[in-house]
């Protein structure tokens, strides 16, 4: 078609009668003069909107997915971030608790014994010959030299050096470590000493021995030993849990007598520990051992079904020489 002035001129009106007519029938509405073409134009062009739709839509997806992998991807990398950060948050939840836990538990200790205690958390382990940890407090927060270190289980060591926020603690199980101890419920004294291995022994073996001064005093397997004390509450306080008597050496006429010593602290597995930086008003002596387990209940014995063995005198029926009475064969009890 020629670029004429009449088609300019027809294809304006066409124009203007097309707007006429949308805007006609927008208003109208239902009760619109031209839903009849409406109608119409529905039924002649639809058929071919829905195939052009179905032929264009899937390139149009295409490109629209193509358009929209980067972004897709930003949120899901955004969505794994905001997921590994939901996880530190419940795993530090959970360390937090065990450790309040740990804490609350370690001050219950510390009340019952009267020590003004200072808490820490250890770092890091020693990997020299000695048996040492580190723990997170030092000259700082008032910790010094010679000051005892405790868990809610008992005795850990004591501070041999320090520096401005760390210090470095001396376990009771290291071979240079001698603790004077006494025997839970006497006045029996002796020294506890490492045996090394910060608590691995053998079979046979345990970390720590306890040296009684008297070879003649009474000593028991499942007695427990407490800290005696030092002069000047320094290094050790006293009444502090150290261990339960697992095996006990016969004696040989020596001066004392050794027992070997199963601690109450696991010292592979310390986490929260206290400083004990002013020593109890009083001795404490026991007061701080935990309380005994009480010992398994024993089954009562059944009575026996059988009728028992009547006197011989009341026997209304003697039995002749050689006869064996049911009633006289052993029982559970004999």
């Amino acid at each position: 078609m020629k670029d004429t002035r009449r088609t300019r001129v027809v294809l304006g009106a066409l124009l203007v009668v097309a707007l006429a007519m949308i805007t006609i029938d927008h208003r109208g509405g239902d009760d619109s003069p031209l839903r009849g073409l409406r109608g119409i134009g529905a039924t002649v062009f639809g058929p071919v909107e829905r195939a052009s739709a179905s032929v264009v839509r899937p390139v149009t997806d295409t490109f629209e997915t193509i358009g929209d992998a980067p972004g897709q991807r930003r949120r899901a990398d955004r969505l794994e971030r905001e997921n590994q950060e939901l996880r530190e948050r419940l795993r530090g939840a959970r360390i937090d608790e065990d450790k309040a836990a740990q804490l609350q538990r370690l001050l219950g200790t510390a009340g019952m014994g009267g020590y003004k205690v200072l808490a820490g958390q250890v770092i890091s382990a020693g990997q020299g010959f000695e048996d040492t940890v580190t723990i997170d407090a030092g000259s700082r927060n008032g910790v010094k030299r010679d000051m005892t270190v405790l868990s809610a289980e008992g005795l850990v060591g004591r501070v041999i050096r320090v520096g401005p926020a760390t210090a470095t603690v001396l376990l009771a199980t290291d071979q240079t470590s001698s603790i004077g101890s006494r025997l839970e419920g006497s006045k029996e004294i002796g020294i506890v000493q490492g045996g090394g291995r910060r608590g691995l022994g053998g079979q046979s073996e345990t970390p720590l021995r306890f040296q009684l001064l008297d070879a003649a005093a009474p000593i028991h397997v499942g007695q427990r030993i407490v800290t005696l004390g030092s002069q000047g509450q320094r290094p050790f306080v006293p009444g502090v849990p150290i261990g339960v008597v697992e095996r006990i050496e016969r004696s040989t006429g020596g001066l004392t007598r050794t027992a070997y010593v199963r601690p109450f602290v696991r010292f592979t597995s310390l986490d929260v520990v206290a400083v004990v930086v002013a020593p109890p008003k009083r001795n404490p002596r026991d007061a701080v051992l935990p309380p005994k387990p009480k010992p398994p209940a024993t089954p009562s014995a059944s009575p026996s079904a059988r009728p028992s063995q009547s006197p011989r005198g009341d026997d209304p029926s003697p039995r002749p020489s050689g006869s064996r009475s049911p009633s006289t064969e052993p029982n559970a009890g004999d």
